[in-house]
Formats: structure tokens, sequence, C-alpha cells
């Protein structure tokens, strides 16, 4: 059997994994234009801030390339031949499959005002995108970055860390407004200013204004001009879909494919934020664009590739990052849209819960905690944590298990209930009777 693998993402490499625990014999041949390979995109944000040198970037050693035995081919896939099972390498060469991972993954939308394509202005889709900004990065210079979720945050708290004086635009009126609530978004903004970053709201980008064809300054909507050396900018991201046009392979935002990965060919399967795979349990095919999602899915692809059926079910999205240097931890489903039984409360601090055991604590010297819950009418639907994080992973189980916690839904309902002690003991709780 031959197996071929279009992207180097964490997607690819897991289906290499599960390939190998199932067929130790079989071909496996990855492809990429990436010329980094398989590294760990998430540790971008921590590589621009000089947290991590480029080398840490890279998950696994030439020891474990070895042991999965597959080559890589460092290539541009220009065309899929579906009757032919054959792949166009740059326009020329061919290269033969029986069965077909796609996994190359998202990139950043293009910034469509004038003067997008002027030196200076950068995106964080890459590792060589990262490169660029550092080698453009100057200590005393000053960035304008234009976004609302996690990647703008994270280029503005890496041109802080990189000496930059940062101007961060926001089209509303306060940070991620769609997933943090106004408390949440109060928190991070007051960190950012006292950084020094200098926060603009309802700031619309108008125009980019270079001079000899490197930024030089940026007009808003509203006229004003904010000098600066660089424009960097995260507005979101769209599935890579210009390989497959015109395959008929059917797509709608992403690549559909089942709860198997595969998609309407028989030897062709989809992972990671290109593929839109179909949830069982929601009925709804969903696009995922975190690392977690496109490990799993990767996984479960190559487990069906080589013969082994395996069902792909979607987790609750589990995310951990860091916003203006808090860890924060995002479960399930925490952002507007929420049916009307659902009712969302929140907590400052607690003592108990610091003592839960078998949990997991990502951060100490806390100068900030903060839960909040969002509850269903018989279950728990999300949850955001703030600083620290020991309550993270129960919630997490929680959430993902449909735990029922009617038993103490009214009193976590209550005026200045002890919501973590709460929670803390039904976990210790529930846990046991699991184990039952």
């Amino acid at each position: 059997m031959k197996y071929v693998i279009i992207g180097a993402g964490v997607a690819g490499y897991a289906a290499i994994e599960a390939i190998r625990t199932v067929d130790q014999a079989g071909e496996i041949i990855m492809i990429s234009n990436d010329p980094h390979g398989y590294y760990s995109r998430p540790g971008l944000a921590y590589y621009l801030t000089g947290e991590l040198h480029d080398k840490s970037l890279y998950p696994r050693t030439q020891e474990d390339y070895k042991r999965l035995k597959f080559s890589f081919l460092k290539g541009n896939v220009t065309r899929i031949l579906r009757s032919e099972h054959a792949l166009e390498i740059d326009g020329k060469s061919r290269l033969t499959y029986d069965k077909l991972l796609i996994a190359v993954g998202a990139r950043a939308l293009p910034l469509e005002v004038p003067g997008s394509k002027l030196d200076g202005v950068v995106k964080l889709d890459h590792l060589a995108d990262a490169k660029n900004i550092l080698k453009l990065a100057k200590s005393g210079k000053t960035a304008v970055v234009v976004g609302g979720g996690i990647t703008a945050l994270e280029l503005t708290e890496g041109l802080l860390a990189r000496g930059m004086n940062v101007h961060y635009l926001l089209r509303g009126d306060r940070y991620w407004s769609n997933v943090l609530d106004q408390h949440e978004s109060t928190v991070v903004q007051g960190r950012l200013q006292a950084e020094g970053v200098e926060l603009h709201h309802h700031a619309e980008l108008a125009e980019i204004i270079g001079k000899k064809n490197r930024v030089s300054a940026i007009r808003l909507e509203d006229g004003k001009i904010i000098k600066c050396d660089m424009l960097a900018y995260a507005i979101g991201i769209r599935p890579c879909l210009e390989l497959v046009q015109g395959t008929e392979l059917t797509l709608d935002r992403g690549i559909l494919a089942d709860e198997h990965l595969q998609t309407n060919d028989p030897d062709i399967f989809a992972a990671g934020d290109v593929a839109q795979v179909f949830d069982p349990l929601s009925g709804r095919a969903v696009l995922d664009s975190l690392w977690n999602p496109a490990r799993d899915q990767g996984y479960v692809a190559g487990m069906n590739m080589a013969g082994r059926k395996t069902a792909y079910l979607k987790s609750p999205p589990f995310n951990v990052t860091r916003l203006a240097g808090l860890t924060t931890t995002i479960i399930g489903t925490v952002g507007h849209g929420q049916d009307k039984d659902v009712v969302g409360i929140a907590r400052g601090d607690s003592e108990t819960w610091r003592d839960l055991p078998d949990a997991i604590e990502a951060q100490s010297g806390f100068d900030i905690n903060h839960m909040r819950l969002v509850i269903g009418g018989k279950t728990l639907i999300g949850a955001i944590l703030m600083g620290d994080q020991k309550l993270s992973w129960p919630l997490q189980k929680m959430i993902a298990g449909g735990a029922d916690i009617s038993p103490i839904r009214e009193k976590l309902l209550m005026p200045e209930a002890p919501i973590a002690d709460l929670i803390a003991d039904f976990w210790v709780a529930w846990r046991a009777q699991a184990a039952l």
C-alpha cells in the first residue's frame, strides 16, 4: 500500500503515526512546500516573544522520523489526478498513490486595503512569517496590529517583547467580544495597557501609507493618521481549497469529509483546518482550526487509510492560550448565541479548590483568578478560566462527558455561591461514580 500525505502539519504527522500502528510495511510519502517541515504552530507565539528558540518548535526528533519510516518530499502539488490515482508535482513530475490525505491547512485572510502589498505588512501563518517578523522588528520602532482574536494578541505581545511601540486596533468597543464577557475583555485590555500598548477602539483601517515601498503610516476611516514601521494583521483564516478546485471532491467552506475523514472519493481523505468534518452528535459538518482537533482528525484519517475503521467524534472545543500574559483555558461554548435556557455565571478567587487533587497547575503567582461557567439545563456547556488552572482538566472532562450537574445546579445559581468549591466537590464525586 502506498500512502501519500499532502501537508506537513500536525494532522499529516498524526496520520503517519496512526498508519504505522496498523501497517508497518506500506510506503508513506509526505509532501509539503514548507521548507521547515513539521513544527508546533502554537509555539510560534512564544518564538516571537523570545521564550522559545526555533529548535524548540520541533516536537519530534530525527530518531522519531526514522522510527516511522516515511519519506519527506519538498515540493508543490499542482494537481490531483483522481482518475489516475496520481499527483502532479511542481507542474511536471507525477507521484501515484493508493490512499491520499489532504491536510494542507488554512491561510490568513488577505488584508484588502490600499497599501497591503507594501514591505512591512506581515501576518503569522508559518514559521517563515515569524522569522520575517523578527527580521523586521526593531526596538524603538512602531507597529500597528489589526485583528480581534488570539493571533492578533500574539502578534501584539511578540512585537512588544521585541521592544516595539505597539498600537492595537479594535473594531468594536472591547477585545474579542464574541468569546469573552465584559469583565474578561477588560482584564485583557488593562494588562495590555499596563505593558504600554495603545488601544484604539472602534478603529477601522482605511489605508496603509508607504514611503519607498515600505510602510510609513496608516490612515483610519475617521481620518486619523498613525505613523508606523510595521502593520501586522490577523483577521481570520480560510481553508486552502485551490488544490481541490475542479477535482469534483465535494466542497462547502472546506473539503467535506464523513466521520471517518473520508471524502466522496473513497481513496481520498481530508483532515485538519482544510476539512469540514461530519459530526454525528450534532448532525452537521463543521470546520475546526485548533491544534488538538487537527491532531485527532489526522490520527483517525490514518487509521481509516490503513483499513482500521475508526470514527472521529468531535470533543467540545478546548484551547489553552495566553491572553496578555495570563494563562487562559476556553472549553466548550462560551460565546454568544446559546439557548435561552443557558446561563453564565462567574466567580473570583477561592481557597478550597486550590487543593484539588490530581489537577493541573499551569501558572503560579496569580494576580488574577477568574472562572466563568456556562450552564445548560442539566450540563455544563462551557467554561473560561483565567489565571490558576486547577479546575481546567476536571471541567474539560465534565463538559466532554456530559456530566449531569442537576444535584448542584440550583446551588451554583445562588447569589455569592462558592462556585469553584461546588465544582471541585462535584468533580471528586462524579469521578468516583464514573469509576464504578
